[in-house]
């Protein structure tokens, strides 16, 4: 089993990656990008998948969940070091989405923070030693709703993995100890319901699970 989630102090930046699943990009009818998109979420958006309940805006139209494997900057980080060296634990979270509120956001062309930055809106499992990019990609990761199976991925199919990511993100806002990268989403993206558990599978292990509370 993996250690607790860090308390949220201890983070820095959280850098997402929008669109870097093929599949998910064209599934919200997205153009697929030619460069990692970034956006960021708030230290406060992180919220505990440790079986607890997570209060989530209920009276703004849908919000969507997107399962997401997220990297954490080790203290000993240094710039330019290899990407292997970097990390020093990964879990899963969820990028969750006020997708109704997004979609008006996007329309006029404002930033997406209102969508993306609310109060737990990022809930993270526990966390586990970071394996290295390769064998990242030797493991698929699951979201289960109730008793389905809703989102399947694996690393191997992202758009830029995490070396693009890192260099990307070294170069254009820099990188630090305690910074999070949630790596970007696969398809299956849908609304939640009141009342429902998700449960976050690397593997066959859980890192993470929630009860959705929706609150008007």
């Amino acid at each position: 089993m993996g250690s607790h989630t860090v308390e949220t102090k201890e983070i820095k930046n959280i850098y997402c990656i929008g669109r870097n699943y093929r599949l998910h990009a064209l599934e919200l009818g997205n153009e697929v990008p030619e460069s990692p998109m970034v956006f960021t979420k708030p230290s406060h958006a992180v919220a505990a998948m440790d079986g607890s309940t997570v209060e989530l805006p209920g009276g703004v139209g849908e919000v969507h969940f997107e399962l997401e494997i997220v990297l954490r900057v080790g203290e000993g980080y240094k710039p330019g070091a290899p990407t292997d060296e970097i990390f020093d634990a990964m879990t899963l979270g969820l990028d969750l989405t006020l997708r109704d509120v997004q979609s008006k956001l996007k329309a006029k062309g404002h930033p997406w923070l209102a969508a993306k930055g609310f109060k737990a809106s990022a809930p993270l499992g526990d966390w586990i030693p970071y394996p290295g990019e390769a064998a990242l990609a030797e493991t698929e990761f699951t979201l289960q709703r109730g008793e389905e199976v809703a989102q399947r991925g694996c690393a191997k199919d992202m758009l830029f993995g995490v070396t693009a990511l890192v260099h990307h993100i070294e170069a254009n806002y820099g990188l630090g100890p305690g910074d999070l990268l949630f790596t970007g989403t696969p398809a299956g993206v849908a609304a939640l319901r009141d009342g429902e558990t998700l449960q976050a599978f690397w593997g066959e292990q859980k890192l993470g699970a929630c009860r959705v509370a929706l609150k008007n």
